[in-house]
């Protein structure tokens, strides 16, 4: 990693198996519940387009770089629709650790290639938060939260 480069990483544990946590990253009709409708779209296959979306309307794009199901994902992140649009791609890996004999798991999320003064990190240190709490209590508990990042 580049000398001050700044990196986002998020940690969290979650009751549940990796294959229901990488579903649960990956299917759009999961993802909606939790991340204020945005349904993320993609084959997962190494090369392969993905998309944030909302009301069909594309938010976010990029390409998957590492599909391991269900440990590991990594794509790249740049949205369409906001002053962050004009900064390069950044870099999300999602990474899926069992650490609890197959019903509990560790996710990292990590962050990173944000250019200097980025607009776009602001942003991402109060989405992913909310986005991955919202995760957690939707698997934990059949409820979403109602946070708005």
């Amino acid at each position: 990693m580049p000398k001050n480069e700044e990196v986002f990483v998020y940690v969290t544990y979650i009751r549940t198996t990796p294959e229901k946590l990488w579903d649960a990253l990956t299917t759009p009709e999961f993802t909606r519940q939790y991340w204020f409708g945005i349904e993320v779209k993609s084959e997962w296959l190494v090369g392969s387009a993905m998309r944030y979306l909302r009301d069909g309307e594309t938010l976010v794009e990029g390409e998957v770089l590492r599909s391991e199901r269900p440990r590991l994902l990594a794509y790249t992140f740049r949205e369409t629709k906001t002053v962050a649009s004009h900064e390069p791609p950044t870099r999300v890996t999602l990474e899926i650790e069992d650490c609890g004999g197959g019903d509990q798991v560790k996710l990292t999320v990590t962050h990173k290639g944000f250019v200097q003064n980025s607009k776009h990190l602001p942003s991402i240190s109060a989405g992913w938060p909310a986005v991955l709490s919202g995760l957690k209590s939707l698997i934990e508990t059949g409820k979403p939260m109602k946070i708005e990042p």
